[in-house]
């Protein structure tokens, strides 16, 4: 495909200029002249045949046509940058993985070891922040590294969203399953049917900060065929890693994520006792800035971490785990 787009300097010139609002700041940045900045944008506009600036006698204002230019302009300058970062032959740099504390915690640290196995000279670092479970007011967007940086930056998100200007590749679609210890099945009245948990102290997660769409022990009940139960009784957490510690503990049961607990009940730390799950409507997906998807340090991981989440094991039958 043939291109037809003014000279390069010119766009870096406006670029710099429309972000600073000033023709001396972007000319610092430039390690040109303002006059040179001026000129640059003189014949940009000549080329596209609009303004871009409005000149006012103490301030730069963009115009409509150069508001409107802007955020692909952007886009299009880190997409090039990140261009010429990929066809560099250079360390591939640090790469760091922001995550939810629950995810990273018991399901992405025990696997860690395998990646580094396969490629051991990536210098990795895990960065574990409740910031990466949608509706906690930011995105990944002030997470992950600008582009023109030199290390690379990806997240895995608990949520429901697309995330613009970034690839999103689905890991997990978890389920909530009721768990317990073993130590509470033995020393509290026999849990045969679901209507047997009225008995039971009700451990409630509130990491997912909207109400509308985070697991409830009124919706488990309904599913259960259980009416008649005060289902909003028992202590409340915030945090994933709070609630099934306290449900190691023998505090009470718990609604968690399957791929969280599914190490504790393999190896009988927690039991399953009762067939009911309930579906999340959050999701967890790895999310990397477009301009730095093709990065092969971020292919590489993305490609494992892909394959490590298609390999996790389907949730077993509860009869097999009592």
């Amino acid at each position: 495909m043939s291109y037809r787009l003014p000279p390069l300097p010119a766009l870096r010139a406006f670029e710099a200029a429309a972000r600073h609002l000033s023709f001396k700041k972007a000319a610092d940045e430039l390690f040109v002249t303002p006059a040179a900045v001026s000129q640059q944008i003189k014949a940009l506009e000549s080329y596209l045949g609009v303004p871009l600036f409005h000149r006012l006698p103490r301030a730069l204002e963009l115009s409509e046509q150069g508001q409107a230019m802007l955020p692909k302009l952007r886009e299009g300058l880190d997409c090039l940058a990140a261009a010429v970062g990929v066809a560099q032959l250079r360390p591939a740099g640090p790469l760091t993985v922001h995550a939810p504390p629950s995810f990273a915690l018991r399901w992405l640290v025990p696997r860690l070891s395998r990646f580094g196995a396969l490629h051991p000279e990536v210098e990795l670092r895990l960065a574990d922040d409740v910031g990466n479970i949608d509706g906690l007011g930011r995105g990944p967007e002030t997470l992950l590294t600008d582009p023109r940086d030199a290390g690379s930056a990806v997240a895995v998100r608990f949520g429901m969203v697309d995330y613009p200007g970034f690839c999103r590749d689905l890991l997990l679609a978890p389920e909530y399953v009721l768990v317990c210890s073993p130590e509470l099945l033995a020393r509290s009245a026999p849990l045969v049917t679901a209507a047997d948990l009225s008995q039971q102290v009700l451990i409630h997660d509130e990491s997912i900060p909207d109400e509308a769409v985070r697991p409830s022990w009124a919706e488990w009940f309904r599913l259960a065929g259980v009416a008649d139960v005060d289902a909003s009784r028992g202590p409340r957490f915030s945090s994933a890693v709070l609630v099934l510690e306290a449900a190691l503990g023998g505090q009470g049961v718990a609604l968690a994520l399957w791929p969280l607990v599914e190490a504790d009940v393999t190896a009988g730390r927690l039991a399953m006792p009762f067939p009911t799950v309930l579906p999340s409507r959050y999701v967890y997906s790895l999310v990397v800035p477009e301009a730095l998807a093709e990065r092969p340090l971020i292919r590489d991981f993305r490609a494992w971490l892909l394959a490590e989440a298609g390999a996790a094991e389907p949730r077993p039958h509860p009869a097999s785990l009592r």
